[in-house]
């Protein structure tokens, strides 16, 4: 499975130390990192930032976002963009962002919503190559007992009988080994080291700079696979 590590990550020294030879999933909300992605990482994937515009309540440029992914796509290290979606839309507003895609079907991945429909779902991983899981509605906080129950639902649904997925499937806000380490992912991100390299650990042998702290995290979290196959036993 690929790690992706989500930016900013601060100072620029931290960055490069972090994501060099690493994988990074860089934000339209937050293309600070954009060139350490693509001078330093093996490869980076791009986020439409709708998480980010829906919080500050701010209207989506989804027209400059198509010129972003466009423009960097170029890049021998790029892997794909998230189809732009609407956080609190509903899924005929997400049906018409992802029948809107105009560039290459083969660097796009529509989101499905956990809220949305299991056909919808169904559909998805027929006809794309790779299909990311978005936690949202009921099913918004990751891991809790109603996100298992239905993303037992999801697999049941998107993988086949043997519980081999049918398309690639990415994690969004799933880089945690408790959680991928149950799923059969292509790939996952969070911001896991963006947000806990400044924090306190304690103890005798806590790293003395967030840097060295930031590559710990990584290397933690790397150090865990994705599960093979999906099974209730995995929940």
């Amino acid at each position: 499975m690929i790690h992706y590590h989500g930016t900013a990550i601060t100072p620029v020294e931290c960055a490069i130390r972090v994501l060099r030879a690493r994988h990074a999933f860089i934000s339209y909300e937050g293309k600070r990192t954009l060139g350490i992605a693509i001078e330093f990482c093996q490869s980076f994937a791009l986020d439409n930032g709708a998480f980010a515009v829906w919080r500050r309540g701010m209207k989506p440029d989804w027209d400059g976002y198509y010129e972003w992914v466009s423009d960097i796509s170029r890049r021998p290290n790029f892997d794909f963009a998230i189809v732009p979606d609407t956080i609190d839309g509903t899924e005929k507003d997400n049906d018409a962002l992802i029948k809107s895609w105009p560039l290459r079907r083969s660097i796009g991945v529509p989101v499905w919503h956990l809220h949305e429909s299991l056909d919808k779902l169904r559909n998805l991983a027929a006809e794309w190559d790779r299909v990311a899981l978005g936690s949202s509605g009921d099913y918004a906080t990751v891991g809790s007992t109603g996100w298992w129950l239905r993303i037992r639902q999801a697999m049941d649904v998107v993988c086949d009988e043997e519980g081999f997925p049918k398309t690639k499937l990415h994690g969004l806000r799933m880089l945690n080994p408790r959680i991928f380490g149950k799923l059969p992912l292509s790939s996952a991100d969070s911001t896991n080291v963006a947000q806990n390299k400044g924090t306190k650990w304690g103890g005798r042998y806590e790293p003395a700079t967030p840097g060295t702290k930031a590559v710990v995290i990584a290397e933690r979290v790397e150090l865990s696979p994705a599960a093979i196959k999906w099974s209730d036993k995995n929940d």
